[in-house]
């Protein structure tokens, strides 16, 4: 059984800072996701974050050039992908590591997200599940405007899924 996410609560969301310290944010306002119960009860997230659709705050300017070649390079890579390690499901309640593949400007390595424990009992149905990371902009190969964005990149999450995956899978 899977579920894709409700488009009305879900965001996926990034963070920079420049060199003087200003916060630059954005957003991936077209994706695709979800998340599967596996025949052994573990759940696995896979997303797919569309970089042609990245929006920075309210400015038109910071937009093009994060989705410019110097950056995300929409044109060459149009995706941003995250396929979870399988794990138990209540670590959406609980909260914890979620390891997983990340691929982004081409380069594929292995992540950690860490996801905030729950505030309600049914995560992802009646709260958001929130996690967040942040990779080396080296390390993807993210190398544009150096002299003026810092290396770390930080995602954040807001989850909630369309059905209920609090439910046992069928036999």
């Amino acid at each position: 059984m899977s579920s894709g996410f409700d488009p009305f609560y879900t965001r996926f969301g990034f963070e920079l800072r420049t060199r003087w310290g200003q916060r630059v944010e954005g957003t991936f306002p077209s994706y695709e996701g979800e998340v599967t119960v596996l025949p052994d009860g573990r759940h696995q997230v896979r997303i797919a974050l569309a970089t042609g659709a990245v929006k920075v705050a309210d400015s038109a300017r910071y937009t093009e050039l994060a989705r410019g070649r110097r950056f995300f390079d929409s044109a060459r890579y149009p995706r941003i992908e995250f396929l979870s390690e399988p794990h138990a499901a209540e670590l959406v309640r609980e909260g914890g590591k979620l390891r997983g593949r990340l691929t982004l400007h081409g380069v594929s390595r292995m992540e950690t997200f860490v996801l905030a424990p729950s505030l309600c009992l049914s995560p992802g149905k009646d709260c958001d599940v929130i996690a967040h990371g942040s990779v080396s902009r080296d390390d993807y190969g993210l190398d544009g405007w150096q002299l003026a964005l810092s290396d770390r990149v930080r995602f954040t999450l807001r989850v909630r899924l369309q059905h209920d995956l609090m439910r046992s899978p069928a036999p």
